[in-house]
């Protein structure tokens, strides 16, 4: 789970991380009066929006105008700006082309920039410990950093039976240059925001830019933080941050029916049980020459109701030409799949080619349930069959 940049930070600081003040406003009103309550003279009006690169972003409305974050000098003008902004629809590098409308602004102090550094913390997936990353290469996306000079990046695994200590802190801090008193504001930047990573059970924790001010301190200027879904139900204030409006609607209604799914640019839509078999599956699909429209995982103890919600689901995306349904039954019984496709196609009026692949328990009952049907069903013996029969299909439909 993701949460807005305001959010974010205000967790940071119940664990002792340094940010400037600031606060949310949904109007151009609220805006006013959160700049009225700051020290100025200098403040920051920053559009929320779960993406980054917004102030290198652009409105819908005006491609050659600002982007989502802005410097004013008067309340006045943090007014003006937000009302430029909310109700707008923001582009950036992580929205796509459709953008995001803006819905909230977040107005702060503006800050004495002497530095721009980068800081991370993320479960590295090789050693399955929590992993620092830091670079001088601060206020620039870090995937760049990592292309263009890797030798920039300095990374620290925490050995989780002991938790971060003050020399690993230290450590990073002389990596990224810091000296004097700005050594030891660093130290306890990063053993609270290791503080909060571990008591949040969080997945990432991204600083950036975490600036060095011109009186020595270390703070955020911006923070993104990702949530470990599996561990929200010990995090009610977390889960309660929640921001539905900026998922994908198609993403939630899957998952209020426990369906793992994520949409994609391809033309084929796919139903799977099990995360490998969907990988694969959306694989051999672009070796037959097409592409994969969803990633869907019906998982191991579906029923004919889920099923047939997710087939609803793959055809409400009108980017779908065609559906593949790759199921190994081993938990999972081939004819509750079948009674679930065959329930879902008459349902919803099945207008594109549909294969299936069968396999594993009750498979012999799943293909006469979908051979009985009188449905324009294709079978098929094995994966490869079944992706260049769908690709096919697809292509004389068209």
């Amino acid at each position: 789970m993701n949460i807005h940049e305001y959010q974010a930070k205000g967790l940071l600081q119940k664990f002792g991380v340094a940010v400037p003040k600031g606060g949310v406003g949904y109007t151009p009103q609220e805006a006013v009066s959160v700049a009225k309550g700051l020290a100025g003279p200098v403040y920051v009006v920053k559009a929320q929006i779960h993406a980054g690169g917004r102030g290198a972003g652009h409105f819908k409305d005006n491609p050659k105008g600002k982007g989502g974050v802005r410097i004013v000098k008067s309340p006045e003008d943090a007014g003006k700006e937000a009302a430029a902004m909310l109700g707008a629809v923001l582009i950036t590098k992580q929205t796509g082309a459709k953008g995001r409308e803006v819905k909230r602004i977040y107005v702060e102090e503006g800050c004495d920039i002497k530095r721009e550094l980068y800081l991370g913390m993320l479960i590295d997936r090789v050693t399955s410990r929590v992993t620092v990353m830091a670079s001088r290469e601060g206020g620039m996306e870090i995937e760049e950093v990592a292309a263009r000079s890797p030798e920039k990046i300095h990374r620290i695994a925490i050995d989780p039976a002991t938790g971060m200590q003050g020399f690993h802190a230290r450590r990073i801090a002389f990596a990224l240059g810091l000296e004097g008193k700005q050594v030891q504001a660093a130290t306890k930047f990063m053993l609270g925001m290791y503080r909060a990573f571990t008591s949040l059970d969080a997945s990432v924790i991204e600083i950036n830019p975490l600036v060095v001010t011109g009186t020595g301190a270390v703070m955020a200027l911006d923070a993104k933080i990702n949530f470990d879904d599996n561990a929200l139900f010990r995090h009610e204030e977390v889960a309660e941050m929640r921001d539905e409006a900026e998922e994908d609607p198609t993403e939630l209604e899957a998952a209020k029916h426990s369906l793992n799914y994520v949409k994609l640019d391809g033309n084929i839509g796919c139903m799977v049980n099990g995360a490998g078999l969907a990988m694969a599956t959306m694989d051999i699909i672009k070796l037959y020459g097409s592409a994969p429209a969803n990633f869907l995982d019906v998982g191991g103890g579906a029923t004919k109701e889920r099923v047939t919600t997710a087939f609803k689901i793959i055809l409400s995306d009108p980017n779908v030409e065609g559906i593949l349904v790759n199921i190994f039954g081993g938990i999972m019984r081939c004819d509750v799949i079948a009674e679930g496709v065959v329930a879902a196609a008459r349902e919803v009026s099945l207008h594109v080619p549909l294969v299936v692949r069968l396999e594993g328990t009750n498979v012999a009952l799943g293909k006469k349930i979908l051979a009985d049907s009188g449905l324009p069903i294709t079978s098929a013996d094995n994966l490869a069959d079944a992706a260049e029969k769908v690709v096919k299909a697809v292509r004389e439909a068209a």
